[in-house]
């Protein structure tokens, strides 16, 4: 919004050419979003404490029984504020902004309907209804970009140069995969006080960085990785650097609100819609290296005692083993999330080996 009244105001006021500045529109949208997040939090809060207050968790170790009338759904607002900066900063031209959106709010009412089940009947909704939705939601998104021309359906591999695989409308099944993975994989991380969003500060803020020069030709060139058009997403990856910034300061240790299962999927398909459309989906590997250690922690844990009727972990996700052998939360969260700023910077120094 701000940009299209620069637009028209630019022959009147010259100052407004600033306005036109990718970096600047990244760095407003971040403080905009990170002071609206702090201003209204705590009336979210207090709102959420009278229809939002979360029931006894399953999965968790009995330490966290403290937590179970803590409020819940913090994921609505971190989606709102999405929302609202997104439009006040962005590019509304650009169909990438409307999908993008679009498939937030797609993830976050899944994870709405299953917080509300949680809360109401102590029991979400099924696997298989849940991850039916988040497929369907993900497969109409990137039918979207393809359809419009928004992403090549091709994919590229990171170390090397002119490598691609090109899939046509394959890619929109490769695509919802990596959706609905990543989104999942941070729901499996939200299981302490500033964990999940903690770790998922650096890689949007990473992911914006690589929005940003993916969508610059010149820095894509010079860096041999695909021009993709995504100077919008890299506001938006800021954009989500503030909600998050400005949601965990509520949710750090010991936490006022959680995110539920509205504000993981949200957030999860979102980091991962930035690293399809800017062509480095594989360096989500890299990056959410935390999120793929706590998913195969789960998935190791469930194998082993089906097939041996043992236990490799103490309780799965990993985060809780840890938990169980001593560990205080809030030196978990910290040491995750210092392992997870290293994993971004890996990968942002990826782009430099190609």
């Amino acid at each position: 919004m701000i940009y299209h009244i620069s637009l028209a105001l630019k022959p009147y006021l010259s100052i407004l050419n600033v306005v036109h500045y990718v970096s600047f529109r990244m760095i407003t949208a971040l403080l905009t979003t990170l002071s609206c997040s702090i201003f209204f939090g705590g009336w979210f809060i207090g709102k959420s404490k009278l229809f939002f207050r979360s029931s006894a968790r399953e999965h968790t170790p009995d330490t966290h029984r403290a937590k179970d009338d803590m409020p819940t759904m913090g994921g609505i607002f971190i989606i709102a504020m999405v929302m609202f900066n997104t439009l006040l900063w962005c590019n509304l031209t650009d169909i990438k902004i409307w999908l993008f959106l679009l498939l937030m709010l797609g993830f976050g009412f899944i994870g709405f309907w299953d917080d509300w089940q949680k809360i109401k009947k102590s029991r979400g909704i099924s696997a298989r209804i849940k991850f039916g939705l988040q497929s369907l939601v993900a497969i109409g998104v990137m039918c979207g970009l393809i359809y419009s021309g928004q992403v090549y359906p091709a994919i590229c591999f990171p170390f090397f140069k002119y490598i691609c695989l090109w899939l046509g409308w394959v890619y929109v099944l490769w695509g919802a995969f990596v959706i609905v993975g990543c989104s999942n994989a941070v729901n499996l991380t939200d299981g302490l006080d500033g964990l999940a969003i903690g770790s998922l500060i650096p890689n949007f803020a990473i992911f914006s960085v690589i929005a940003y020069v993916a969508g610059h030709r010149f820095f894509a060139e010079h860096l041999q990785i695909p021009f993709a058009h995504t100077d919008q997403m890299a506001i938006v990856g800021a954009i989500l650097v503030g909600a998050s910034l400005g949601f965990l300061w509520f949710n750090t240790y010991p936490a006022q609100i959680f995110m539920g299962d509205v504000g993981s999927l949200a957030l999860g398909s979102a980091l991962a819609y930035i690293a399809l459309v800017c062509k480095q989906e594989f360096l989500l590997i890299i990056a959410g290296g935390l999120f793929v250690v706590e998913t195969i922690s789960v998935i190791m844990q469930v194998t082993s005692f089906k097939l041996f009727g043992k236990k490799i972990f103490r309780m799965a996700p990993i985060h809780h083993h840890f938990e169980l052998l001593g560990w205080p939360e809030s030196r978990i969260t910290v040491r995750f999330g210092i392992i997870s700023l290293v994993l971004c910077l890996l990968a942002l120094m990826t782009l430099k080996l190609r």
